[in-house]
Parts: C-alpha cells; sequence; structure tokens
C-alpha cells in the first residue's frame, strides 16, 4: 500500500539550504523542470523481438535468466528483495520523477524501491579519489547553453563508481560484474513542448559489445499540487530471499516455492523437528 511521504519536503529543504549559500544564483538561466514527471512510453530497454547488444557470455546469463522467469523464477532482478534498482534501471522513471535545480546540485527524485533518488553535481568538481561505490554512482554534470542566448538549454551529466547486482529493467537484462560501468546522459525540454522532457542516455558497459544508448521520454503532471508518494520496498514484499532463490511468503506465514520442482532452503542449522 502507498502511503503519503516526505519526498516532496526533501526537496525544498535541500533547495532552501543550498539557495542561502548561493545569493548570484539566476533561476532565469535554468531551463524549468519543477513538477512531477510521469513516465512517457515502456519502461524497457529493447523493444519486442529484438535482443540486447550483449557479448557471447552476457547473452547466456540473459538467456538463462529469461528461462527462469519463464518457469515462475526472479531471474536475476535485484529489486524483488529491495536491492535499489541504481543506475540505469532507475531511470525508466517507474513512478513520478521531480527535479531540484541547484547552482551545485541538481537532485532526481523518484518514490520506487525505498525512493530512489541521485545528486548531480554541476559545480565544476573534478572526480573524488577514493569515492565509495554505489548503486545510484557519482554524478558530474555541466549545463550547456547551445544557442548562446544566455539560458542553458541542456544538462550532460556523466556516472561513474558503479555497484551491482545491477540490471536495465524488469527483464534482467544483466550489466557486467566488475562494475565499471560508465554512463552518459542529456536532459533537455522538447523545444515545440517544454511539457516534455528527454532523457538520453548512453551506457558504456564491459558486458555490452558497443555503448548502448536509449532516449526516454518523460511528460510533466498538469496539476498544480500531484500527489507525491513513497514506497517502502520491505514493508509490502511477500517474497523472500534465502542463498540465490527467491521463496513467497503465504498469509500464514509459511515458506512457498515460486515454481515447480524448487527445492525447500537448506536448515542444516535448525534442530529438526522431533518425530
Amino acid at each position: 500500500m502507498h502511503v503519503p511521504g516526505s519526498i516532496g519536503a526533501f526537496a525544498v529543504a535541500a533547495l532552501l539550504m543550498a539557495c542561502a549559500g548561493a545569493q548570484a544564483h539566476d533561476q532565469s538561466k535554468y531551463p524549468d523542470l519543477s513538477g512531477q514527471w510521469h513516465r512517457d512510453g515502456r519502461p524497457r530497454w529493447v523493444a519486442e523481438g529484438q535482443k540486447p547488444p550483449l557479448t557471447p557470455e552476457y547473452m547466456k546469463i540473459f538467456e538463462d535468466n529469461l528461462e527462469d522467469m519463464g518457469h515462475g523464477g526472479q531471474g536475476d532482478m535485484t529489486s524483488w528483495y529491495c536491492l535499489p534498482q541504481g543506475m540505469p534501471m532507475m531511470m525508466n522513471i517507474y513512478d513520478p520523477m521531480e527535479l531540484v535545480v541547484t547552482p551545485a546540485t541538481t537532485y532526481l527524485l523518484i518514490s520506487h524501491v525505498n525512493d530512489s533518488y541521485r545528486r548531480i553535481y554541476t559545480d565544476g568538481r573534478a572526480w573524488p579519489e577514493d569515492p565509495e561505490p554505489n548503486f545510484v554512482g557519482y554524478s558530474i554534470g555541466k549545463w550547456i547553453d547551445e544557442d548562446g542566448d544566455g539560458r542553458y538549454d541542456a544538462l550532460e551529466v556523466e556516472t561513474r563508481h558503479l555497484r551491482g547486482p545491477r540490471v536495465y529493467d524488469s527483464t534482467g537484462i544483466p550489466m557486467h560484474k566488475d562494475n565499471k560501468t560508465v554512463i552518459k546522459e542529456r536532459f533537455y525540454l522538447d523545444k515545440s513542448d517544454p511539457e516534455v522532457l528527454f532523457i538520453d542516455i548512453t551506457v558504456f558497459d564491459n558486458a555490452l559489445t558497443k555503448p548502448w544508448s536509449m532516449k526516454k521520454k518523460a511528460r510533466r503532471d498538469p496539476s498544480p499540487q500531484p500527489v507525491w508518494r513513497s514506497e517502502v520496498c520491505a514493508a509490502d514484499n511477500s517474497l523472500a530471499r534465502i542463498g540465490k532463490e527467491a521463496y513467497f511468503m503465504s498469509a500464514d506465514g509459511y515458506l512457498m516455492p515460486t515454481r515447480k520442482g524448487q527445492k525447500p532452503p537448506d536448515a542444516r542449522y535448525f534442530e529438526s523437528p522431533p518425530k
């Protein structure tokens, strides 16, 4: 069940704190990215009948994953046991997205699987020497004035220092286990319709045979007071992960198999019930 969350309050607080130390900030130079943005299109990285540009090794992993899912398993998906989706999967925008622009940082907030959020640093910093990898990575961006009119038209972003496991979408398309992924993005409004936001994403990953690009599209909610919701994955998750297996938790509190022929978990460290 979804309940009202505080993601909007977090965004406002972040905006106020950042703006307090940036008196020279001119908001009119930036594109209007305010409001609530909804995905426009399917949250997939391949169309029906197409295949991802994976190396033979990772194509085999993907095909095994699809076979497992076809028999009722969870495959290589990670969000079923409440790990964050991370990059680039979170940019499928499964739930509404908010962008909060400040001089030094642009915050990207999505209430999905434990409230995903990103910080995109636009203050000219260099890459950290000893970063701590995380599921959304470390993002450095740069605002671009394409036509020289003194207003920014696009935000270009590069993301590194990611940790895994991560996939592209709910079909479980895998990323390389070395986690050396680099993701480049370009955020910009449709010139003919400012209520439409495009996000061009290109992934560089050693599981790919070539860089993989995708254009994502989002549309602004016309409501002046859209409803923001928060999702806590563990609160309503009926799946339990034991080892690498997924089991279903029944209403009476017992583990159930999720696919035909699934073995029960190993109970070697528990006392056997009396016969």
